[in-house]
């Protein structure tokens, strides 16, 4: 596995383990529909939510949480839905954030609820 790879796979079980201390509910991991992919479903205080995580391994060219493009908060968008469809699920949605930035030196987890909301 390519070193990016394993950086965002490490990424996203570091997001799962802050999102269980804080009590979420894990419901799924990167659930995939046409080409959108959702890293980190969860479910708190009945609302769904919906977790783009986003490592890196330095700031030098920005926080984890600018590489967010509107082409992938628009591909989440229809990915939750589909979700949502599937489970046949009723419920508030929101879109987080997790910016993961690590390294031999820096190992920081921030959080984001609401980074985004869908159009």
């Amino acid at each position: 596995m390519a070193y990016h790879n394993e950086l965002g796979k490490l990424g996203e079980d570091l997001a799962v383990e802050l999102l269980l201390r804080t009590g979420y509910e894990i419901l799924e991991r990167n659930f995939t529909f046409g080409k959108a992919e959702i890293d980190i479903i969860a479910l708190k205080d009945d609302t769904l939510v919906i977790v783009e995580v986003k490592t890196r391994n330095s700031s030098v060219f920005g926080d984890p949480q600018s590489f967010v493009s509107r082409r992938k908060v628009k591909l989440m968008v229809q990915a939750a839905n589909e979700f949502m469809i599937r489970n046949q699920m009723d419920l508030e949605a929101r879109f987080d954030i997790i910016a993961v930035l690590k390294n031999s030196k820096v190992e920081k987890i921030e959080h984001l609820e609401d980074a985004f909301y869908h159009f």
